[in-house]
């Protein structure tokens, strides 16, 4: 059967591509070494496939198609956007696709019990998945299964969907005949506003990043869910802090604390940082 290897929640802020370069800013230096050492965490778990859970930002999903969870069948990826590369100084990239695990998440004939899944097969990704398989696997050697969560456009799915999602990858994971050595990589944020004055300007609540950090070094998926599903609590956090739920996407498919667990801080945002591996 395939193995679940490893486990990974980093931001995906685009901004970092143009700005974490030698000689490396003070405070950038916290994110550049996380990034480092999840770089060699993928490498010596000997990572066969990824399945990349992310949030598409109103490019290949949009306010008239929205799907809750979609999950892409393609044989190959291109990204990113040509905004990207242009703002960021983002590169475009090529990607290979994992149709064999991608039918085993979604199911071939029937829906899983678990999750519905809306089905891609022409998907062009966009920094929430191109910026940290840069990082971590930059060779991106290895094939990937990406999964879109609308983390985003209300109405977004409750937390306890994000946490049936991360059990269904391990379950389908696990019941997989296959020797493949499986890595989940998410990607999103801690408490994070966008396109208002509190964006750039440091966390923009200290005390939720505290709380979230903790439910990760702790493994506390009732902490997670108590506070992540007042919707209103997580926008007073920021706008964009929803796309946290996809790191309790990963704490629910290991489900144990993190290995690793740190945020660092950095002149745009709090940046999550949550890795498990096996033991």
């Amino acid at each position: 059967m395939a193995d679940l290897v490893l486990a990974a929640a980093t931001p995906h802020n685009p901004l970092l591509w143009r700005a974490m370069r030698d000689p490396m800013p003070d405070d950038l230096a916290g994110v550049a070494a996380n990034f480092d050492r999840f770089r060699r965490a993928f490498a010596e778990h000997d990572v066969d496939v990824v399945v990349v859970i992310g949030t598409d930002h109103l490019r290949q999903f949009s306010y008239d198609n929205s799907p809750a969870f979609a999950i892409g069948k393609a044989d190959a990826y291109h990204g990113t956007w040509e905004n990207e590369v242009r703002t960021f100084g983002m590169e475009y990239v090529e990607l290979t696709g994992h149709r064999q695990l991608a039918d085993r998440l979604a199911g071939r004939q029937v829906q899983p019990e678990a999750i519905d899944f809306s089905v891609s097969l022409e998907w062009r990704l966009d920094h929430s998945f191109v910026i940290p398989l840069q990082y971590v696997r930059p060779e991106l050697d290895v094939p990937i299964v990406p999964i879109h969560t609308n983390a985003s456009m209300p109405p977004v799915p409750s937390v306890r969907r994000f946490i049936a999602l991360g059990e269904h990858v391990r379950a389908a994971v696990e019941a997989w005949e296959s020797d493949a050595r499986v890595a989940i990589l998410t990607s999103g944020h801690m408490a994070n506003d966008v396109g208002g004055p509190r964006t750039f300007a440091g966390s923009p609540d200290p005390a939720f990043d505290a709380a979230a950090a903790g439910w990760m070094r702790d493994g506390d998926l009732e902490g997670a869910i108590d506070v992540c599903s007042d919707f209103e609590r997580m926008t007073e956090a920021g706008c964009m802090t929803y796309q946290y739920l996809n790191a309790v996407a990963a704490l629910a498919a290991m489900g144990r604390a993190a290995d690793f667990a740190d945020v660092a801080e950095s002149r745009f945002a709090s940046s999550p940082f949550f890795l498990w591996t096996t033991r």
